[in-house]
């Protein structure tokens, strides 16, 4: 089984990468979100941060369950993809980060203004006008598609696709979170998606 932790021939410790999809409105993302940077903190896991949309996901339903009828989500998406698009993963994560915090460092409920959390991020002021035009569109579709399409189920936010320390390579939806996990269950999470991620007949599973 895959550990926290590998190692190579030489004994040089080697360590474990997450592409995190994110919809960067999804209070639920935010906790599992919060979760992974705190165990990135303690092991050595590398984070990569994308965008992906429910506004995209769900725009061929009749119904609507984000209940987002005025298209609000499509702002902060669109937000995202520019600043992934022009200034990388590392930047993203540093634009939702703040976002979702206040000045102080307070975790919000909801998430805050785009342009408070640009400006903090110290990212141009004009990518917020990105929210509210189409000329990032394809690169969110792109995104959101390069996340989704790896898992051949009905999903949603956030997806993760893990490689191990040895180099196997994984995705899943999830793991869905609603509350961050207490620090004395963090790595028993974690422990536990290394063990799903070693096992190939493993789909899904849903609570």
């Amino acid at each position: 089984m895959s550990t926290a932790v590998g190692t190579t021939d030489t004994g040089v410790e080697t360590g474990w990468t997450v592409d995190f999809w994110l919809d960067p409105a999804c209070p639920l993302t935010r906790h599992t979100a919060r979760w992974i940077t705190q165990i990135a903190g303690q092991v050595p896991l590398d984070v990569r941060w994308r965008v992906m949309s429910l506004s995209v996901l769900n725009e061929h339903r009749e119904d609507d369950p984000e209940d987002d009828p005025d298209g609000f989500l499509w702002i902060p998406a669109r937000v995202a993809a520019a600043i992934q698009t022009e200034h990388g993963h590392d930047a993203l994560g540093a634009f939702y980060d703040a976002l979702w915090t206040d000045s102080d460092g307070t975790e919000r409920e909801w998430i805050g203004d785009i342009g408070e959390a640009l400006r903090r991020t110290g990212l141009p002021a004009e990518l917020a006008k990105a929210g509210t035009s189409a000329d990032y569109e394809a690169e969110l579709r792109a995104s959101h598609h390069d996340g989704v399409d790896r898992i051949d189920a009905e999903i949603g936010t956030p997806v993760l696709a893990i490689v191990t320390p040895e180099g196997a390579r994984r995705a899943f939806f999830g793991p869905v979170l609603n509350a961050v996990p207490a620090v004395t269950d963090q790595f028993r999470l974690w422990n536990a998606i290394a063990l799903l991620t070693d096992v190939p007949a493993f789909r899904e599973l849903k609570g």
